[in-house]
Order: C-alpha cells, then sequence, then structure tokens
C-alpha cells in the first residue's frame, strides 16, 4: 500500500502511535479525540483516501465543527491538532506538499483562551477555615490544603507518593515516573520540591496518623499519598472529590437557595453541577491568583506551579484591575509620598 492510500482512520492511528513515545498519556488522548472528530467525518463525507484531503476538505470541516456550537478555543485547538497532523501526512508523503498550509486555525481573542471560574481566595479561606476546625486531617483537607497553598495540577497531585512528603523539612517533592503510571505533564521538567506552610504541612501529618488514608498500595507497590479503597485514585475520582470539597454549603448556608439535606447536588455523582464547586483546575487557578496577590514574585510562583512566567500571566491569572491595585500596588503608594 501507498501511503496516499491510507484512509484517514488508518493514518490517525498511524499518527497517534507516533506520537505517544514522546507524549504525556494526557497529550496523546487530546491527540486521539481531537482527530476523532475529524475522522468520523471524513467517513460521513466518503473521504477514502488521505491523498484526496484538500484545501476544500478543511474549509468543508471547519464549518461543520464551527456549526456545532462548539467554543471557539475548543475549534482553534482542534484545528492545531489537525494541522500538526497533515504535517505527518506530508513526512510521509501521503499528501502534496504544502497542503499543511490550508488547514485554517482561527485566531481567539485572548480573553476566550481561558475560564475565569477560580476558586476564589475568599472561598478558600473559608472552606480552610471550617476543615482545619471541624474535619482536621480528613483526606478532604489535606488534598485542599495542597491544591491551594500549592497550585499543582491534578496528575501531579495524583502521582504523590507517601514517600514524597517530608514532614521534618516540610516539602512536597514531585517526581516524574511514568514506567509506573504516574508522569508528570511536563515529564522531569515537572520534578521539583515545593516547601509547605506550617498548616499545610500539619494537615498532611494528621492526614497520614490518624489513619484517614486507606493503608493499600497500588498495582506497582507504590503508596499513593492519596488513595482510594482500591489503590491509586484515577484523575476523574480526584476530581469529584474537590468537587464535593468545595461545595459552599460545608461552611456556610447555600448561596442558591438550596437545602443541603435534599439537594442533588451533594451527592458524588453530581457534586460538579453545583455552580460554586470548582474542580482541581479551578483551584490551581484561584491559587496562583492568590499567591501572587500574597506578594509572591511571578518566577517563585511559576516554579511552584511547575508553569512559565508568560503561561500564568495568560491563563492563570485572573485578578481583576482594582484587585491588582490592592492587593499588589498598594503597599507601594507609601514610597510615592515626596514628604517621605
Amino acid at each position: 500500500m501507498q501511503p496516499e492510500d491510507l484512509t484517514p482512520r488508518e493514518a490517525w492511528e498511524r499518527y497517534v502511535d507516533r506520537r505517544r513515545p514522546e507524549s504525556t498519556e494526557h497529550s496523546t488522548k487530546s491527540y486521539h479525540y481531537r482527530l476523532k472528530q475529524f475522522v468520523e467525518w471524513c467517513e460521513r463525507q466518503q473521504v477514502e483516501r488521505v491523498g484526496d484531503l484538500t484545501g476544500w476538505t478543511f474549509e468543508n470541516y471547519e464549518t461543520h465543527r464551527a456549526g456545532e456550537d462548539i467554543a471557539p478555543i475548543t475549534l482553534r485547538n482542534e484545528l492545531k491538532t489537525l494541522r500538526k497532523f497533515v504535517e505527518y501526512l506530508e513526512r510521509i508523503e501521503a499528501v502534496d506538499d504544502g497542503l499543511t498550509e490550508k488547514v485554517h486555525v482561527p485566531t481567539v481573542d485572548p480573553s476566550e483562551k481561558s475560564s475565569d471560574v477560580k476558586l476564589a481566595t475568599a472561598d478558600a479561606e473559608a472552606l480552610l477555615e471550617y476543615y482545619r476546625e471541624h474535619q482536621f486531617g480528613t483526606r478532604d483537607h489535606a488534598l485542599l490544603e495542597i491544591l491551594w497553598t500549592v497550585g499543582c495540577r491534578l496528575g501531579a497531585v495524583r502521582a504523590l507518593d507517601v514517600r514524597d512528603f517530608h514532614p521534618d523539612d516540610q516539602f512536597l517533592e514531585f517526581v516524574h515516573r511514568p514506567s509506573t503510571g504516574t508522569p508528570l505533564k511536563k515529564k522531569d521538567q515537572g520534578e521539583r520540591p515545593v516547601a509547605l506552610a506550617d498548616t499545610t504541612a500539619d494537615a498532611i501529618r494528621g492526614y497520614l496518623a490518624d489513619g484517614q488514608r486507606w493503608d493499600v498500595h497500588d498495582d506497582h507497590g507504590r503508596k499513593p499519598l492519596f488513595a482510594s479503597r482500591l489503590g491509586r485514585p484515577t484523575a476523574n475520582t480526584v476530581r469529584v472529590w474537590t468537587y464535593m470539597a468545595t461545595l459552599p454549603c460545608i461552611y456556610a448556608g447555600c448561596p442558591h437557595g438550596r437545602k443541603r439535606d435534599t439537594c442533588e447536588f451533594t451527592e458524588r455523582g453530581h457534586a460538579s453541577k453545583c455552580p460554586s464547586s470548582r474542580s482541581p483546575h479551578q483551584i490551581r487557578t484561584g491559587s496562583i491568583t492568590w499567591q501572587l496577590d500574597a506578594g509572591l514574585p511571578p518566577e517563585v510562583v511559576a516554579t511552584r506551579v511547575n508553569a512559565s512566567v508568560e503561561t500564568i500571566e495568560r491563563h492563570y491569572d485572573k485578578a481583576t484591575p482594582r484587585e491588582r491595585m490592592e492587593h499588589r500596588r498598594r503597599a507601594y503608594v507609601d514610597d510615592l509620598d515626596i514628604h517621605s
């Protein structure tokens, strides 16, 4: 078979397999699902060979996806991935040189590139105050302490082992362990020690000392710091834990006029539907904003959360202009007093 005779599905499978060794599991899944839409559309349009792909094909596909009312950033990401796929097809001589340039990647307004939804500082403080006083050392308490005060990603907190907590020196060590199922997003570049505040370290100590952690190992014989009854939790399980842990009715009355005893949002399978519960990513966004407001230099925050300063400023810092003035610039105003 000549490369141009590959079906879109065959080429898609080969491309994802080629990317797998150099990508994290999360990135590989992203390539898979973003291109899946295009492959299934090609099959419905009876495009049987990648050699038949043209600029008109991509134009029609973009029009089709845009008509499905998806978010602009979603469409942009799908077409960026499609362009990379066509670059691969060019490299293996399955399509004509230059076809990549015919995949249009739309521009997106900067305000649409990331969500403004975050765990607000006031809500985080109220939640942590409640946990410290009423549920000290529970799994939800220790998890929220780490996610808020460190600002790490879901995959990073899921990857932690008991041995990665150093109680005497009060720090967490994030380690890239792909061979045993817990890669970090930036691989070796994601490895780092992160110092902990006393309150966070105390919460982890309490969680480990009070029997709150399931005494289990994962499939590789490792002891996950945050364990489920069956071992290391899936990413979705950790996500559900954070939705449950950030329900506002835990520490105050429901801001949505519901009664906790009868509200379906308090159930595990529905907690994500509560308008005020938050995912790990939304906690991370709030944490980064809070750390910057607290006066930590952007370079320090970037190291703690494992992101570039540019990425933090563009995608994670969700402070309003008023908040930036109050929390980050007000302290310097006295220096401008000409009489000082």
